[in-house]
């Protein structure tokens, strides 16, 4: 036999080796598993939380010189990008994972890009093969129906990563009224002039459209006044989570001496006090009296009513397919093409995670560099809270509803207009850069997300510069 041919036939040899190799250590999870466990064998055979999570349990080589530094790497990026941790863990007590988490895992797998080719190529059982991808798909369809059943939607669209906002949502309308009258009250504030429709009117889309707040004696806040309209759909609240409730959100401004300047609820009691009727309406509502449980309780049950459905784009959801445009509905598929959906999940399109600002690219250094804008306390973002240097410049994603009618965008109030927020996003998040036909039709999507208040579509009676 000629050389050149035994080379081909051991070659051969080697290759049928390799095949068999990687099909039986890249084998799928028994189909007769609940999902659940299905999925969990596909994860842990994937790696994932060698690179997802806090302190994670790395092979023997990843000590070795070159490794090291490459494992490192990796693990620092996947770990900033994505938390596992919550996710595994809901999965093993059978209860919710965040709609965000199941987005982003939703969209990874759907596109093939994890685990990364540095790591299948050295762990063949990794690697997602047909089948393994179709489980883990059907798992997220799975869950996503159990825990987030989108009963509205029409049903091509219920397996959706966003929901319509519902019609209403269930409220004491006695405490809706007295939380009306709360809100647009100036004796909240220490010298009367401010109250929380200063900053946040419903006549324009819930925000002020200034980059920061006016407070009490002119001072300005440090961060953009987010939206109270949706507000109930939030997680938590604030751009740094630090209150958990709508009820603990609206105790903050009126103490705060940047804000509205109150020296504490006693004061505002004892001012709302003096007035008779107001007492007798409220006390009618909440027998044990004004206190700052009860003020901020009646104002939160108000904001519950601040809901926006009935946009275009949930009518489309719904089965009204002319409700959107062409463009608006090639602008949805740019919207989750560029993963869009995966951060601005659910109901809401927001609120419901915390996020860093500029995994792809440096947003922070770029803007010191072109705005001349230093750091600021704000900047800090979820950290200020926790602590956790992984929290620092991670913030609580804002929610897209309404979006064309809340500029200036982002934490900071420095982008002026919608197309330059979808711009940088794109470039500061995803890590890609924008067509402007792409950006257009975005652009003309994040339109069709402006909803109805009260029977009629939202607006805003501020003009954009």
């Amino acid at each position: 036999m000629k050389k050149s041919s035994k080379i081909l036939i051991g070659g051969a040899v080697v290759l049928v080796g390799l095949a068999v190799t990687y099909r039986a250590v890249n084998q799928a999870p028994d189909e007769a598993l609940p999902l659940d466990e299905q999925m969990t064998q596909i994860m842990n055979d994937g790696g994932c939380v060698f690179c997802h999570t806090a302190n994670p349990d790395l092979p023997f080589y990843a000590d070795y010189p070159i490794a090291k530094i490459l494992i490192k790497k990796d693990v620092e990026e996947g770990y900033k990008a994505f938390d596992i941790a919550p996710m595994m863990q809901a999965i093993a007590n059978g209860t919710a994972v965040n709609e965000v988490d199941l987005a982003k895992v939703e969209k990874a797998i759907a596109d093939g890009t994890m685990p990364l080719f540095q790591y299948y190529i050295a762990h063949w059982g990794s690697s997602l093969t047909s089948t393994k991808t179709e489980r883990a798909l059907a798992w997220v369809k799975e869950h996503r129906a159990k825990f987030y059943p989108n009963e509205l939607a029409a049903e091509e669209f219920k397996n959706e990563p966003v929901r319509p906002i519902p019609d209403s949502v269930a409220v004491d309308a006695r405490k809706v009224a007295l939380g009306e009258l709360l809100y647009h009250d100036t004796r909240l504030s220490g010298d009367g002039t401010i109250s929380c429709a200063t900053c946040h009117a419903v006549t324009t889309a819930g925000v002020d459209n200034k980059q920061y707040s006016e407070g009490i004696d002119g001072q300005k806040g440090g961060v953009n006044a987010p939206t109270s309209f949706n507000a109930c759909f939030n997680f938590v609240q604030f751009w740094d989570g630090r209150a958990a409730t709508l009820a603990a959100q609206a105790g903050g401004p009126p103490l705060n001496p940047v804000e509205m300047g109150s020296a504490s609820f006693d004061e505002i009691a004892g001012k709302l006090a003096k007035d008779a009727d107001f007492v007798k309406m409220f006390t009618a509502v909440y027998p044990e009296g004004l206190s700052e449980a009860t003020i901020t309780d009646a104002i939160a049950e108000y904001e519950k009513t601040l809901i926006t459905p009935n946009s275009p784009f949930d009518r489309y959801l719904k089965g009204e397919k002319e409700a959107m445009t062409p463009e608006q509905v090639e602008g949805y598929a740019l919207f989750k093409e560029y993963n869009c959906a995966t951060c601005h999940a659910g109901v809401n399109m927001g609120g419901l995670s915390y996020e860093l600002m500029g995994k792809r690219a440096d947003y922070f250094k770029d803007r010191e560099i072109n705005a001349k804008s230093g750091l600021t306390d704000a900047d800090n973002g979820r950290w200020a809270q926790t602590k956790d240097e992984r929290d620092r410049y991670r913030f609580k994603t804002p929610t897209l509803r309404n979006v064309a009618l809340t500029w200036p965008y982002y934490h900071d109030g420095s982008v002026p207009t919608l197309d330059k927020a979808i711009e940088m996003m794109a470039q500061y998040q995803v890590g890609r850069t924008m067509k402007p036909e792409e950006i257009a039709k975005v652009k003309s999507f994040l339109e069709a997300l402006t909803g109805e208040y009260k029977g009629a579509t939202l607006t805003n009676t501020n003009k954009q510069q």
